[in-house]
Parts: C-alpha cells; sequence; structure tokens
C-alpha cells in the first residue's frame, strides 16, 4: 500500500515541491532572456521545454509554491515539525549533534578567528566536493554564492505519494548511511556513498545538499537545472537521461539574505576542465573567490589535474585545504602566503603522496604555524591533522 501522508504539507511536497519545472519559476523569480539573480546572470535557453528535475511536472503543470520543497528538505533533514517519521528525526539528530560536538562548533570558532578577511568574499569555490554543502557552510557562511562539483550525479527527487512505507524507510536509511561518515569522520567516503546515494529511491546528490541546507538553518526557495554554455554562464535547461548537468538552488539564511548554491558534474581533469573553458570561466565570473579543497584523493598532485591546479593558485583570492588538495611545492610556487595548522606527520598509509617538505616546514618556522583542535579532511584527528590556509600577498 503507498503510504498514507497528512493532506496539507505532504501534498504541497509531493505536487508543488516535487514537481517544480525548471521552466515553472515562482513569480518573485521569473526570469526574462536577459534576467539576472543578484550575483550571478541566469539566461534562459530557447530550447528549454517542459522538462523538469522532479517526476512529472510536464503532466501536471502544478504551480510552484516555495513552502513545499523546503518541506521535502526539512523532512529529509528529520528537523523536528517536519513530516519526517520519529524514527529519522531520533536518527538525524544524533547524527548531526555527533558532528557538532567533534567537529561543528570547533570548526565555526577556528573560521571566525583565523579566516575572517576570505570569509568576507562572496563567493566560494569548493572543488572535489561531492554533495558536502556542510563544510562550506562551517566555513563561510556569509558567502552568497556556492560552487560546487564532483562526479556524483543530479538525479530526479521521486513522488512521495507514490511510495510505499517500506520505500520511504529505505530511503531515509540510506540516506543517513551516506551522511554517517561526514557526521563523524569530516568527510565523504565517494565509493560507499555512491552505492548509497544509488541504492534506493533518493538518488544523486540533491537529498544530501537538502538535508545540509535545511540542518544548517536555511530556508530553500527554488531548485532549477541548469548547465554552463560556452561563455560561462549558466543557463537553465532540463534534465537529460534522468540526471541533471548541474543544480541552482535558491535558499535564504537564518539572516533572511538570498543565496544561491550550484552543483555541477564536472569532471576536473585536463581533459574536461580546461583554462578559459566553460566551467573556470564560469567560476572566475565570480571576481577572486574563496577556495576551498578537502578530502581530494591526492588528484592534483598529478599532471592530469594542472588546470584546475592552476586555477586555486592563481584566480582565487586565497585557498583552505588539507594535504590532498595543491601539493604544497605549488602553493609555495605561485608565491602565495601560507599559515599552517595542526601537526602534518605524513599522509594515511592508503596514499602514497607523501609531502616531506611540507612536514619540514612544520618543524623550520618558515610559516606561521597554530594549533587546531579538530581533525580536517582525510587526517580526522585533531593531533594529526594539517591545515593549509594560502592567501595571495
Amino acid at each position: 500500500m503507498p503510504m498514507k501522508l497528512p493532506p496539507l504539507p505532504c501534498y504541497l511536497i509531493g505536487l508543488a515541491g516535487l514537481l517544480l519545472s525548471s521552466c515553472q519559476l515562482p513569480p518573485d523569480a521569473r526570469y526574462s532572456s536577459s534576467g539576472t539573480v543578484p550575483g550571478v546572470t541566469i539566461r534562459r535557453a530557447e530550447s528549454v521545454g517542459g522538462g523538469s528535475l522532479f517526476s512529472g511536472a510536464q503532466e501536471l503543470n502544478v504551480p510552484y509554491r516555495s513552502g513545499a520543497i523546503n518541506d521535502v528538505a526539512r523532512m529529509l533533514a528529520g528537523l523536528p515539525g517536519s513530516s519526517a517519521p520519529a524514527f529519522h528525526q531520533q536518527q538525524m539528530q544524533a547524527l548531526w549533534q555527533r558532528h557538532e560536538y567533534s567537529r561543528g562548533q570547533k570548526v565555526r570558532a577556528w573560521a571566525a578567528t583565523e579566516i575572517a578577511d576570505l570569509r568576507s568574499q562572496s563567493s566560494l569555490f569548493y572543488s572535489f566536493s561531492g554533495p558536502d554543502y556542510l563544510f562550506a557552510h562551517e566555513l563561510f557562511p556569509q558567502a552568497d554564492t556556492y560552487i560546487l562539483c564532483g562526479l556524483e550525479p543530479a538525479e530526479p527527487l521521486p513522488d512521495l505519494r507514490a511510495l510505499t512505507a517500506g520505500d520511504m524507510a529505505a530511503g531515509l536509511d540510506s540516506l543517513r548511511t551516506a551522511l554517517s561518515t561526514i557526521m563523524s569522520a569530516g568527510y565523504f567516503i565517494t565509493t560507499d556513498m555512491r552505492r548509497d546515494l544509488q541504492a534506493t529511491r533518493f538518488r544523486g546528490v540533491l537529498p544530501v545538499l537538502l538535508t545540509f541546507l535545511a540542518r544548517t538553518g536555511a530556508s530553500v526557495e527554488s531548485v532549477d537545472v541548469v548547465q554552463i554554455d560556452g561563455t560561462g554562464t549558466p543557463v537553465l535547461t532540463t534534465a537529460i537521461g534522468g540526471s541533471a548537468p548541474g543544480l541552482m538552488i535558491r535558499f535564504r539564511s537564518g539572516m533572511g539574505g538570498l543565496k544561491k548554491l550550484f552543483y555541477f558534474r564536472q569532471d576536473l581533469s585536463n581533459g574536461s576542465t580546461r583554462l578559459g573553458g566553460a566551467f573556470l570561466t564560469f567560476v572566475a565570473k565570480q571576481g577572486y573567490p574563496s577556495a576551498l579543497v578537502k578530502s581530494a584523493s591526492y588528484l592534483m598532485h598529478d599532471e592530469a589535474f594542472s588546470n584546475v591546479r592552476q586555477f586555486l593558485t592563481q584566480r582565487t583570492r586565497g585557498l583552505i585545504q588539507d594535504p590532498s588538495g595543491v601539493p604544497y611545492r605549488s602553493l609555495v610556487d605561485a608565491g602565495l602566503s601560507l599559515h599552517l595548522y595542526g601537526n602534518y606527520q605524513g599522509t594515511l598509509g592508503i596514499f602514497s603522496q607523501q609531502q616531506p617538505d611540507l612536514m619540514q616546514a612544520y618543524q623550520s618556522g618558515r610559516h606561521p604555524v597554530s594549533n587546531v583542535n579538530f581533525g580536517f579532511g582525510y587526517l580526522y584527528g585533531a593531533e594529526t591533522t594539517c591545515i593549509m590556509v594560502a592567501r595571495r600577498p
């Protein structure tokens, strides 16, 4: 039997939120062919039809209600007062408290004092992020535009009305499993996350993004499918084959300001990401954004990722990263000013990219070194962690 849902909030969730079309924008946010969102230019592709990120929108032409998608986010996040089952609310609260006590409070306090200048930038570029809006927000809550990217797909949310109780329980269970590592250790295990996110009806990155937005106090207003055209401009488009090339989520923070979260399914290797290409041009249009790299699998230690590595060292205001990001030597060669935190003693045994020059930098006094009381990235223990803050002089 399909799961019976309370009539008002879940009716809106099922019809208005989950069936939102990328062409059916709310009355206060309709775009003309040259319309803009503050800080980011968006133009509507002439080919946009009735395609949608959400199941059924073409068939049901349902008006958009801004509260509906926010209700979905609150339900996925298991917030009190939402339509989430009591068990999900309890489990999500436990996961959130684990994050808060182990890292959340400490990360926010550190960022407020140590990177206040970089937090004042209006945009953040978080490469190799996957759906980790959590740490983007913890470190840069004042940003107006967040640009995240990864290889994980953005797929349609299901129509909640059509889910059985078993489907709903399985979907929420897989969501909690996908979130458990980042809530406890501070990073996603990519292969496990992909498996968990694809195992049920709640697929792709969107459920995770909505969960983090709701849990960090945001009110979600809309979700649109976007792609970047040849000029580096986000264009409203349609999901192809059930997956979106990119998402634009509009939301309001606790202070009420309108913000935008972009997620793009983007291969950052040189074969797919060129300097001057569409994706990096879009990022560059944000001015000189602050940048974040965490748990990036040491990919930028390989010349196959030299383009994004060069962009981060030359076209950003500053970079916060763990050792899995840009190699220490590349930061030095780029002439960036460095402040080191923690006590680098080498990386995890599963990786081969040790950095003896970074270890020596901690011991030599070449750069300022300060203590830190939380783990960051793969080095999730406070006693062995390493954070590098690189700034343009």
